[in-house]
C-alpha cells in the first residue's frame, strides 16, 4: 500500500513539475519582449564626387579607418584651375569696365544741361549701373570657380570605415555618382523587430541586453519604436481602387515591428558590423497594461522635500 502511493506521489510530482516547466518555458518564449530577429545597423554615407573628371589618386583602400576630412580620391584639377583663371581674368576685365563707365558718367553728370541732355547723362549713369551688376556675377562665377576647384579633393565627412570602394585612378567620376560608402563609426545602434503582442510590453527607455551571433554582449535602451510598416495586402488596381486579395492564409501571423536601440557603450575590443544579427531582450517596465512611469530628465533638479513645520 505505502509503495502504491509512494508511486503515485511520484507520478504527481513529476507531472507538477512538467507543467510548471511548461509554463515556465511559455512564459519565457512566449510572453517576455524578447526577438531573435535582431540586427546590427549604422549610418551609411554615400560618397560621390561633386564635380565631373578623371579621378587622378585614390588615397584609401577598402575597410580602412578614415578621419573626417582626410583625402579619399582627387578629380583632375587641371581644367577647374584653367576655368578659375578664365573667371579671375572676366572679373577683372569687368571692374576696369565698371571703372570707365563709372567715370563716363561723372563726367557727364558734371556738365551742364546746355551742354549734354539729360537723356544722355541717364544713359551713362545706367550704364555704370549695369556695368557693376556684371563685376557681381563675375564675381559669383569666379567664387564658383574657387568652390568647383576645392571640390576637386574629395574628403571624409565623418570618422568611419570605407566600404564598397568601387574607384580607381583614371575612371571617371560623374558628378552624383556613387564611388564609395563610409560607414560612421559613431552611428552604430540595433533594430530589433518585434511581434505585434509584445508591444505593450515595451516602452521607451527601456533597458536593454543585445546577445551578437558572433560573440559578445551589448547594453543599451530602447530609443525609439516604430509607429507604422507596410500593409502588404493594400495594393491598387488599374481603376485606382483597392485590389483586395479574396483569399487570406489560415494561419494568422504576428506582424513584426521596428524598435530602434540605442547602444549605451561601444564595445572597445569588439569591431561592430553593419547587418550582423543578434538576440535582443528587454528589461519589462512593468506588467502588461500597466503604463510605464516616465524617465526622469538626468538634467532636472529633484525638488526639495518639504520641511516640517516646527511646534
Amino acid at each position: 500500500m505505502v509503495t502504491k502511493l509512494t508511486r503515485y506521489a511520484i507520478t504527481l510530482l513529476l507531472l507538477a513539475a512538467a507543467l510548471w516547466t511548461g509554463k515556465t518555458l511559455w512564459d519565457r518564449y512566449m510572453e517576455s519582449p524578447w526577438t531573435r530577429d535582431g540586427r546590427v545597423k549604422a549610418d551609411v554615407i554615400t560618397i560621390s564626387a561633386d564635380v565631373a573628371g578623371t579621378v587622378t589618386q585614390v588615397m584609401v583602400r577598402d575597410n580602412q579607418m578614415v578621419k573626417k576630412g582626410e583625402v579619399l580620391f582627387t578629380v583632375d584639377k587641371e581644367r577647374y584651375v584653367s576655368a578659375l583663371a578664365q573667371a579671375s581674368a572676366t572679373l577683372a576685365a569687368q571692374r576696369t569696365e565698371l571703372g570707365r563707365k563709372g567715370k563716363e558718367a561723372q563726367r557727364r553728370a558734371s556738365l551742364d544741361a546746355s551742354i549734354i541732355s539729360t537723356e544722355n547723362r541717364e544713359s551713362a549713369a545706367f550704364a555704370a549701373s549695369a556695368a557693376g551688376s556684371q563685376v557681381q556675377a563675375a564675381l559669383a562665377a569666379r567664387t564658383l570657380a574657387e568652390l568647383n576647384l576645392e571640390r576637386t579633393t574629395v574628403r571624409a565627412p565623418v570618422d568611419g570605415y570605407v566600404t564598397n570602394l568601387n574607384v580607381h585612378a583614371g575612371d571617371f567620376a560623374a558628378v552624383g555618382a556613387a564611388k564609395l560608402a563610409v560607414i560612421d563609426s559613431a552611428s552604430y545602434y540595433v533594430v530589433g523587430y518585434f511581434e505585434e503582442t509584445k508591444l505593450a510590453m515595451l516602452a521607451q527607455n527601456d533597458k536593454a541586453e543585445m546577445d551578437l551571433m558572433s560573440g559578445g554582449t551589448l547594453h543599451g535602451h530602447i530609443e525609439s519604436i516604430a509607429h507604422g510598416i507596410t500593409d502588404r495586402d493594400a495594393a491598387t488596381g488599374r481603376e485606382l481602387l483597392a485590389d483586395v486579395n479574396p483569399t487570406f492564409n489560415w494561419v494568422r501571423l504576428a506582424q513584426r515591428v521596428p524598435v530602434r536601440i540605442h547602444i549605451d557603450q561601444m564595445p572597445r575590443n569588439q569591431v561592430l558590423v553593419a547587418g550582423t544579427t543578434c538576440t535582443v531582450v528587454i528589461a519589462p517596465h512593468s506588467a502588461p497594461g500597466v503604463p510605464a512611469t516616465p524617465a526622469a530628465t538626468p538634467s532636472a533638479t529633484p525638488a526639495a522635500a518639504p520641511r516640517k513645520a516646527s511646534a
